[in-house]
């Protein structure tokens, strides 16, 4: 388990401008949708490949509410770890940084996109992908 966490210090505006570009509502939501679609990806990522921690700091209950168990076990299926292996933590960072840089990137090529189309738009893709 994890009390706090910090993205990049890169990530620190990325963040922020992410949660003025797209207007879904405070960082935090912002980190968690990062987190998720990072995840959605289905890569792996490396441990040695974690940045910095100079970033915006979220605390637990801050970053994953009441869904903190949820999120958990959505990564600790990806990983094969029991949910309190001591890695946890550092999964969370790389693909709350992971996730950001993703969504910035996208954004960048898109620069029209607004917060619900583009969520709207994920949707969209993760339905589709799962229809038979």
């Amino acid at each position: 388990m994890f009390t706090n966490i910090k993205t990049s210090k890169s990530n620190r505006e990325v963040v922020a401008n992410l949660t003025r570009k797209l207007n879904l509502g405070t960082e935090n939501i912002i980190a968690r949708i990062a987190f998720s679609y990072s995840l959605s990806k289905d890569k792996k990522l490396d441990l040695n490949d974690l940045k910095d921690s100079g970033g915006k700091e979220y605390s637990r209950a801050v970053l994953f509410g009441d869904n903190y168990p949820y999120y958990i076990a959505l990564l600790s299926t990806h990983y094969q770890l029991y949910k309190t292996d001591k890695d946890l933590p550092k999964y969370v960072k790389l693909h709350i940084d992971d996730g950001l840089e993703l969504i910035q990137s996208e954004l960048d090529s898109n620069p029209n996109l607004n917060g619900f189309e583009y969520v709207i738009d994920k949707i969209e893709l993760g339905l589709k992908a799962i229809q038979v």
